[in-house]
């Protein structure tokens, strides 16, 4: 089985069909479109999904930090794949876990907020 067969061709061309329009969508249609396409062009999608997950945390979940959370770590995720796929990006990391530390602060988790800032200090060392 090739790696075609697993994709619902069907969610892509949807998603962006929903990227395309002639308004740009709502952050939520955003980030659902990017978790879509991300599987088919992973370098094109994943910068901009984790860019997006952080806005949909901050302006639609700020009165739900747990909600926020999730979706920063993702944000973390899409960016350390990013990285993972291109070495370069470096600064999209550091920028993601920024954001995710911001609330890990707030929220008083110290034991994470720690790994957090040795990841943060460890990307900037190596240059970004």
């Amino acid at each position: 089985m090739n790696h075609s067969a697993n994709i619902n061709h069907d969610a892509v061309l949807r998603a962006r069909v929903a990227l395309l329009g002639s308004a740009k969508p709502p952050v939520r249609e955003r980030v659902a479109a990017y978790r879509v396409l991300v599987q088919v062009s992973p370098l094109a999608y994943l910068p901009l999904l984790s860019a997006a997950l952080w806005k949909y945390s901050r302006y639609e979940f700020a009165h739900r930090p747990e909600i926020a959370l999730a979706l920063r770590a993702e944000s973390v995720a899409a960016a350390r794949r990013m990285c993972a796929l291109e070495p370069g990006w470096g600064d999209l990391l550091v920028t993601a876990l920024t954001n995710y530390r911001e609330l890990l602060i707030l929220m008083d988790r110290r034991d994470e907020l720690r790994a957090v800032e040795e990841e943060i200090v460890r990307m900037r060392s190596e240059g970004l």
